[in-house]
C-alpha cells in the first residue's frame, strides 16, 4: 500500500532479470539445438525461423514462470535456502514446459541434450543469483552501502528483540536511525509525538510499529505519514500472536514482523479493469441520470428546507486518505448533530429525504467521487471518521487496516447482505467488516457485477434498513 523507496536498490531486480535473459540467449547460442549444428550466422541473426521461435519461447517462458514462482522476489532478509527453493521450482516448471514445446511442435530432439541444456542454464543462473546475494551482504556489512534507514516505535519485548537482531546482522543493511516510545529513556530518541515530526523531516525508508504500544488513532497516523512520505510501514505483533490472513509475515531471525499484504485487487491489471469500469459506469450515471435529476431535486429539497443541495462529509478512503463524500441532502440543516446516526423514526429527515433515502437516490452524487477517483462503484462503504475510530476499538486491528487497503465503494457486499445504515449492535459492525474483508480477498470483475445487480434488486424490493 506504500510506494517503495530505494536509491539504487530498485535497479538490482531489473538488472538481474536482464542478466538472466542474456544468459538464456547466450546458452542457446553456444548450445545449438537444430539442424547442422549451426544455429546462428556470423552476425548473430537466426538462420532458421524455428531458432527465433525457440529463443522467444524460452525468454517468455522464463519471465512468465518467474512471475508465478516469485523467482525475483528475493529480499535482504531472505534466507539462502529459500533461493534454492525458488530455483528448484523455476527449474522444474521450465524443464516440463520446454519438453512440452518439442512435443507440441513434433520436433525430434535428444533428451540428453535438452537435460544438459537445462542443467547448464540453471547452474549459471544459480551461480549469478548467489553471487549477487552474498556480494550485497558483504557490501552492506563492510562498506555500509545498500542500506535501509529505519525507525522502531515501541519498547515491547518483541520490538527490543528486533532492534537487537538488526544490530547483530549488519549484512542485512538495516540502519536504526531512531527508537521512539512513550516513556523516554537513554535508549530512545524521543516520544511518540516527536516521531511524527521526525518522520516528516528525515529521510526514512521503513517504520516498524509495535502494535501493543499504540492506540488505533496512532496507527492510523503512522499509516497516513507513511503514505504521504512513501515509507514502507510494518507491524511488530505480540510474541504469541499467530500470523493473520490479512498480513504478510517476514522473519528477522526468530522475530516475526507483519506488513500489510497487498490485496489482489491492487494488482496493476485488476486496478486497470476496475478503474476502467468505474470511469465508464460513472460517466453513464452522471450524463444520463444526474444531468436531469439534479435540477429536479434542487427544487424539491430547497422548497422543503433551507440548506445546500449536496451534503458532504469527510470520510476515510484508500490508505486512510481523507476525501469529501457527496450525497443529496436528506436532513434538515439546523438543530441536530451531524454525527448522530439516522434512526428509523427521525424528525431530522425531510419528506423528500425519506423518499431518496428509501430508494438510495441520495447516494447517486457519489458517482462524482467515483469519476474523481476517490471511490469505486463497488467496495467497502466509507464510514465517517469518528465512526471509523470508534468501530476500530471493536474490530481486529489487522482486519480493519486491511479494509482500508482498497478504495471505498458506493455499494458493497456488506450492504447487499443487510449490514447497511444504522448499527444496532457491535455484531452489526463486526459482520460488516467481515463481509468487506471477504470481498477484498475474493474480488473478481464478475463479483462486482453480481453486487451491482443485487443492489438494484434490493432497491426495487425495498430494504428494511434503508431509512
Amino acid at each position: 500500500m506504500n510506494k517503495k523507496k530505494g536509491r539504487y536498490s530498485s535497479f538490482i531486480r531489473p538488472l538481474l532479470i536482464i542478466t538472466d535473459l542474456l544468459i538464456i540467449f547466450l546458452v542457446i547460442w553456444f548450445f545449438p539445438f537444430f539442424s547442422e549444428n549451426v544455429a546462428f550466422t556470423k552476425n548473430l541473426l537466426p538462420k532458421f525461423p524455428r531458432d527465433t521461435l525457440f529463443i522467444f519461447y524460452n525468454l517468455l517462458l522464463w519471465l512468465i514462470l518467474a512471475y508465478f514462482t516469485k523467482f525475483y522476489e528475493i529480499y535482504r532478509f531472505t534466507k539462502a535456502y529459500n533461493i534454492i527453493s525458488v530455483l528448484f521450482k523455476q527449474t522444474l516448471f521450465f524443464a516440463f514446459l520446454l519438453l512440452s514445446y518439442f512435443g507440441f511442435l513434433k520436433i525430434s530432439m535428444s533428451r540428453k541434450k535438452t537435460i544438459l541444456f537445462i542443467i547448464v542454464l540453471v547452474i549459471i543462473i544459480g551461480v549469478v543469483k548467489y553471487t549477487v546475494y552474498y556480494a550485497l551482504k558483504k557490501y552492506r556489512h563492510f562498506y555500509g552501502g545498500n542500506n535501509r534507514k529505519i525507525i522502531v516505535i515501541g519498547n515491547t519485548e518483541s520490538a527490543l528483540q528486533l532492534i537487537d537482531f538488526f544490530r547483530r546482522h549488519l549484512d542485512l543493511g538495516y540502519v536504526i536511525k531512531g527508537v521512539f516510545n512513550e516513556n523516554v529513556d537513554n535508549e530512545t530518541t524521543g516520544n511518540i509525538d516527536e516521531s511524527y515530526s521526525y518522520l516528516e523531516n528525515e529521510d526514512i525508508d521503513e517504520i516498524y510499529c509495535s502494535l501493543d504500544n499504540l492506540e488505533e488513532w496512532q496507527i492510523n497516523k503512522y499509516i497516513e505519514i507513511a503514505d504521504k512520505q512513501h515509507i514502507i510501514i510494518k507491524f511488530i505483533p505480540r510474541k504469541n500472536i499467530l500470523s493473520a490472513d490479512k498480513v504478510a509475515t517476514d522473519y528477522y531471525g526468530a522475530q516475526a514482523v507483519f506488513s500489510l499484504k497487498e490485496p489482489a485487487l491492487n494488482s496493476s491489471f485488476n486496478q486497470f479493469v476496475k478503474r476502467s469500469f468505474d470511469i465508464i459506469f460513472s460517466i453513464l450515471v452522471i450524463v444520463f441520470v444526474l444531468s436531469w435529476l439534479i435540477p429536479i431535486l434542487f427544487l424539491l429539497i430547497k422548497i422543503e428546507s433551507k440548506g445546500p443541495l449536496f451534503y458532504k462529509h469527510i470520510r476515510y478512503g484508500i490508505n486512510y486518505n481523507e476525501f469529501n463524500c457527496y450525497k443529496f441532502r436528506s436532513l434538515r440543516s439546523e438543530g441536530h448533530n451531524v454525527l448522530d446516526q439516522v434512526k428509523k423514526i427521525d424528525n431530522r429527515v425531510t419528506k423528500i429525504g425519506k423518499f431518496i433515502r428509501k430508494t438510495s437516490i441520495d447516494e447517486l452524487p457519489q458517482f462524482i467521487n467515483v469519476f474523481k477517483g476517490d471511490m469505486s462503484v463497488v467496495g467497502p462503504r466509507p464510514h465517517m471518521i469518528p465512526y471509523s475510530n470508534f468501530y476500530a476499538k471493536y474490530i481486529d486491528k489487522y482486519q480493519y487496516i486491511f479494509r482500508h487497503s482498497v478504495k471505498p465503494g458506493i455499494t458493497g457486499m456488506a450492504q447487499i447482505k443487510g449490514f447497511r445504515g444504522e448499527t444496532d449492535t457491535d455484531q452489526d459492525i463486526i459482520n460488516r467488516i467481515k463481509y468487506d474483508v471477504f470481498y477484498i480477498e475474493n474480488w473478481s470483475f464478475f463479483l462486482d457485477l453480481n453486487i451491482i445487480l443485487q443492489t438494484l434488486l434490493n432497491i426495487f424490493k425495498g430494504d428494511k434498513k434503508a431509512y
